[in-house]
């Protein structure tokens, strides 16, 4: 079951996301988040912010893997199947704003980004590449 305060999964709702709405669900297929949970909430032992919501590319798995991350191979001693472009994965904010200095970044999900993220992103880039604004 996903993490919820009222025990009944389906995000977050008094965690805000970059909006200040919600924290939505990023994923459970493949199952992500710094609490494999679904959602990209975060705490003081995420030392490394898992908080931006993103939809993977077969660009940014390469760029990923050159910096020493390699999210496509499997693992399934871990019971990690490796991602997929089309994969939503919640991602270290300073390596999505690493990928953007570098014309690399994914598109993200904004309802599912956790505001945490904007401690390492501005939420005009987040904008710029999100996949969920109408």
């Amino acid at each position: 079951m996903l993490r919820d305060d009222n025990g009944n999964g389906g995000g977050r709702p008094s965690t805000p996301n970059v909006l200040g709405e919600r924290l939505e669900v990023c994923s459970i297929s493949p199952m992500t988040g710094f609490f494999r949970d679904g959602c990209c909430d975060t705490g003081r032992e995420d030392i490394g912010s898992h908080t931006v919501c993103a939809v993977m590319t077969a660009a940014f798995l390469e760029f990923s893997k050159s910096r020493g991350n390699d999210l496509s191979t499997p693992m399934p001693e871990f019971g990690f199947r490796g991602l997929k472009p089309g994969d939503r994965w919640c991602l270290c904010a300073p390596r999505w704003q690493e990928a953007l200095e570098a014309g690399q970044a994914p598109r993200v999900v904004l309802r599912a980004t956790h505001e945490g993220a904007l401690g390492h992103c501005s939420l005009a880039d987040l904008k710029r590449l999100a996949v969920d604004l109408a």
